[in-house]
């Protein structure tokens, strides 16, 4: 039976022929073995053509595994298609926490790990940097295991691994014990506030987010996510002010005007990690929903100058522009993340869902962008075209390689590798 699925936003159709649910490891290793092209689609918060294929798509989201934890090594082995949302209360139960999580909770894991998708802190590498190790099925239906303890660089090329070197199965993230959090909201700080004093606000708590419409010399919001450490005692206090940005005296949403009952508590009420990390709740739709993302990441060297160049470009963006988010992100070790050996900025882009307009200014966005060393996201909006894409990952040959010895045949390949990966 023909299926037609479109992402999360409703942006994209994917252009499969035909949509399969496995829920076992054997009828994964059939269906790749059977495949002439073959695709897996995660939570579809892809905003692009990453994940599509012209034939056979897969989704992991009815694979039967029971969540694993190891209290031996502090690990917790999921099947791929879990959503980060489904097994934080577990673990909270347990007694254990990821070390950190995107804004939302409703991303599955191996999605979100493909594509090096990540929270926000000054220590805080991206999701992806969180895996010990890894299951998969290759092109010929074999299972590979795969582990950070046990293979080295091949494992660090594997984890952003961008759909293209088989079925992830199964994946093992490391954890740390759980912890409490308090977040609280300051709204208007002047941006020159900002420009001068970035790394002591980046600074202040476990993850910090900004938001601003670029309407005016302001970052609407400034989020402080802040741990509370264990045996602390210290009465937490609430300052009325940062760098001229006043307390927040309700909570609030990102985009001005709507309701924050989505949103996860503010105030400075300590509660749950998992229920601080993320911006939504899981049991809302998160966002808008009606919207397109874009987002370029930046040596943290560069980032003031990265948002000077943005806010020049005001009068175009704000009018396209439902929110803007700029978080910070900590240098990793896998190949084809954007935070090789680099602290990165992140400055994501949430658009009004007119994809003509947003297409005609990315590349006036990009053209300021990109001489201060700025890559996209894997799974958002972008047009740079693929030599400048490419020339940010210097482990890109030993990349190809490796999808080479797992997929000779290209069975896993699509377009958008054709394009940024194989090009």
């Amino acid at each position: 039976m023909t299926e037609q699925r479109s992402n999360w936003a409703g942006n994209y159709t994917y252009n499969a022929t035909s949509f399969h649910y496995p829920e076992t490891v054997e009828q994964v290793q059939e269906l790749v073995s059977q495949a002439d092209q073959l695709k897996v689609l995660g939570s579809g918060h892809s905003f692009n053509d990453i994940a599509d294929t012209p034939q056979e798509m897969l989704s992991l989201a009815h694979f039967k595994f029971e969540p694993v934890i190891n209290r031996e090594h502090n690990t917790l082995t999921v099947g791929a298609g879990v959503k980060y949302g489904q097994i934080c209360h577990q673990l909270y139960r347990e007694g254990y926490a990821l070390p950190n999580l995107a804004s939302l909770p409703h991303i599955s894991i191996a999605g979100a790990c493909a594509t090096a998708t990540h929270g926000s802190g000054e220590r805080n590498g991206n999701l992806a940097t969180a895996v010990a190790a890894m299951e998969l099925v290759k092109a010929d239906g074999s299972v590979v295991a795969l582990s950070r303890e046990q293979d080295g660089e091949e494992f660090l090329g594997a984890v952003v691994g961008l759909g293209g070197l088989g079925v992830v199965t199964k994946i093992t993230l490391d954890l740390v014990p759980a912890f409490e959090m308090r977040q609280v909201v300051y709204q208007n700080l002047p941006l020159a506030q900002l420009e001068e004093h970035f790394d002591e606000i980046e600074a202040q708590a476990y993850s910090v987010s900004l938001f601003t419409d670029w309407q005016s010399e302001k970052i609407n919001q400034v989020w402080l996510k802040h741990q509370i450490k264990a045996g602390d005692t210290t009465p937490f206090d609430l300052k009325p002010e940062l760098f001229g940005a006043k307390l927040a005296q309700t909570e609030l949403h990102p985009l001005a005007g709507m309701s924050a009952q989505a949103c996860t508590p503010q105030l400075g009420i300590a509660g749950p990690w998992y229920d601080r990390l993320p911006h939504f709740r899981m049991d809302f739709r998160p966002s808008n929903g009606e919207e397109l993302q874009t987002e370029y990441l930046l040596p943290r060297p560069h980032a003031l100058a990265a948002l000077q160049a943005v806010a020049r470009l005001r009068q175009q963006v704000a009018p396209l522009l439902q929110i803007c988010e700029v978080r910070t992100i900590a240098a990793d070790k896998l190949w084809m993340s954007p935070c090789y050996q680099q602290n990165r900025v992140a400055i994501h882009f949430t658009w009004k869902k007119n994809w003509e307009a947003v297409k005609r200014l990315l590349p006036v966005i990009e053209a300021q962008l990109v001489p201060l060393e700025a890559v996209p996201h894997w799974g958002k909006l972008f047009t740079l075209p693929a030599p400048q894409v490419q020339a940010a990952y210097t482990r890109l040959g030993e990349f190809q390689r490796l999808l080479q010895t797992y997929d000779p045949q290209g069975k896993f390949r699509n377009a958008f590798l054709d394009r940024y990966i194989y090009n």
